[in-house]
């Protein structure tokens, strides 16, 4: 096992826990019971050596009275500040400035260019890595396995982990090829070795999700990727908490937990090392994202560049909210500061408010989709904020061991809480200057895989669509004429062909009869 994935914990074998000593129990014990949370230990003495060894595990991991403070905040947060007649303040909602936006639909063909071009030098300079979001199962697509390894129906079979592994290939060969090109402009050297770009891509899982990842990129290869650019890690988790503020026992010997949201990126980056790995490789600039858009960009040049030439700690990807009745959360200015608002904490008329410099166009039309850069500088400084983030309350039905008998109950309505943080809380933490926002084309970046087959919205038939649709564009755009007898169908381009739509002329002309796969070079 290499040093870098040994250092991290990541993969190989894990040793046998050693069982507790008689203090290591005593002291377990008597942190929980000054916390109040006596009742995980109710069956701790009538466990079997290698139950308890578990149990005792798992509770060394969490602090109890941390865990109190966090599960008191949720369940009654602050209200909000008073003005000075006692009633709460409104909030003051505005769409982000102009100055810390751009979009893809309207800017100028030489700025797109100018962050193209700055994005691929700094991704040939192995600045950039990449952060995925990949804890979630595919439960709803009717699947155990991991999300990221589901097959969307592509002509090719390809699953999402590869079509979005095979964008890493590409853009790295891109990178190297300017640098290549950049090296012959400046006329006849000494030869030099070619030279090494490298993204690293770190892949975020859950519990559940971790052992099955690490095999799939086993079993193939990586992907084409360097194994040591690879880097799987697991997001944290919380325990779950009754209506009453008590950890719920999930059996005797567990206590039931869930993983802690996509919040729980920052303090998983730390806790893993994760951050000192890219310290180490000379990271400056991360692009992180969710595992279930079949459409993304990974590590995006012009998003890079955009990022980058602003200098700024946190931006962010949008698309165009499709009409005032969406259910998408909106990125905008909410008391002078950069904020997600949810659509259900908007009214009306705020969401129906036209743009008074763009007739037709929503005033806030900014559509979260869960696709952020982030500088190195201020993921460094998480420790100084984690403890500070606010965690959400999900309620929900949690199977429980009854106290008394230690028989283990399923509610019948929702009988607790799972606790966990959202990666858009950090955003009102920044001065407006150090956040950006790019809109971007939808049917080009965001096809988001939700839903179970046959849905209609947001499930596997519009993701395999999408891609195909966008290939189909893609190949007319480079003057091939497309024929097809049925109405849907379209072109998948591999995105070790083309990772934009760039370098497609060779077909200029030519007729491509569709449903077609372009596979290679």
């Amino acid at each position: 096992m290499d040093k870098v994935k040994e250092a991290l914990h990541i993969g190989g074998h894990h040793h046998e826990p050693q069982e507790p000593t008689p203090d290591q129990v005593a002291q377990l014990k008597e942190k929980y019971t000054s916390a109040g949370q006596s009742q995980v230990l109710t069956f701790f003495d009538s466990l079997s050596a290698a139950d308890k060894t578990g149990l005792f595990q798992q509770l060394s991991k969490f602090d109890p009275t941390y865990i109190n403070t966090i599960a008191a905040k949720a369940l009654s947060p602050p209200p909000k500040k008073d003005d000075d007649g006692g009633k709460p303040k409104e909030d003051v909602l505005e769409p982000l400035p102009e100055s810390v936006t751009a979009s893809i639909l309207d800017s100028k063909p030489e700025d797109i260019e100018k962050w193209y071009s700055s994005g691929l030098d700094l991704i040939a300079q192995n600045k950039v890595a990449v952060v995925l979001m990949a804890g979630g199962q595919g439960t709803r697509l009717g699947s155990s396995a991991p999300k990221g390894c589901y097959n969307i129906g592509l002509p090719s079979g390809k699953s999402l982990f590869e079509i979005q592994a095979q964008r890493i290939v590409k853009v790295q060969r891109l990178a190297a090829k300017k640098l290549e090109a950049e090296a012959e402009d400046d006329g006849p050297k000494t030869p030099i070795a070619k030279p090494k770009v490298a993204v690293p891509w770190y892949v975020m899982t859950s519990g559940p999700t971790r052992g099955p990842t690490e095999d799939y990129f086993k079993q193939n290869n990586y992907f084409g990727l360097n194994p040591d650019n690879v880097i799987i890690f697991e997001q944290g988790v919380l325990p779950c908490i009754s209506n009453d503020g008590k950890i719920i026992l999930e059996s005797k010997s567990k206590v039931a937990v869930a993983p802690d949201g996509n919040g729980g990126i920052y303090n998983a980056l730390v806790e893993s090392k994760v951050l000192d790995d890219m310290k180490k490789r000379g990271i400056e600039h991360i692009h992180a994202y969710c595992v279930d858009n079949c459409l993304v960009k990974v590590a995006d040049p012009v998003f890079l560049g955009f990022a980058a030439s602003l200098d700024v700690d946190i931006a962010t990807k949008v698309v165009r909210k499709r009409n005032a009745s969406e259910s998408v959360g909106l990125i905008l200015c909410k008391n002078g500061r950069p904020d997600v608002v949810e659509y259900s904490e908007i009214d009306q008329a705020t969401a129906e408010a036209i743009d008074p410099k763009q007739p037709g166009v929503l005033k806030f039309r900014a559509a979260n989709i869960v696709n952020h850069y982030y500088s190195f500088r201020f993921l460094e400084s998480i420790p100084q904020w984690a403890k500070d983030l606010p965690h959400h309350v999900a309620r929900k039905k949690i199977p429980y061991t009854d106290l008394e008998t230690g028989e283990t109950v399923k509610p019948a309505k929702p009988n607790g809480i799972k606790l966990e943080q959202f990666v858009f809380d950090v955003f009102p933490m920044l001065e407006m200057s150090k956040f950006a926002c790019m809109e971007v084309r939808r049917e080009d970046e965001f096809s988001p895989l939700k839903n179970a087959p046959g849905t209609g919205e947001d499930d596997p038939d519009t993701s395999r669509h999408d891609i195909m649709a966008q290939g189909k564009r893609w190949i007319r755009a480079a003057g091939a004429t497309v024929v097809s007898e049925e109405l849907e169908s379209g072109i998948e381009v591999s995105p070790l062909m083309s990772y934009a739509g760039e370098g497609l002329e060779k077909f200029t002309g030519h007729t491509i009869r569709a449903p077609a796969i372009i596979e290679r070079e």
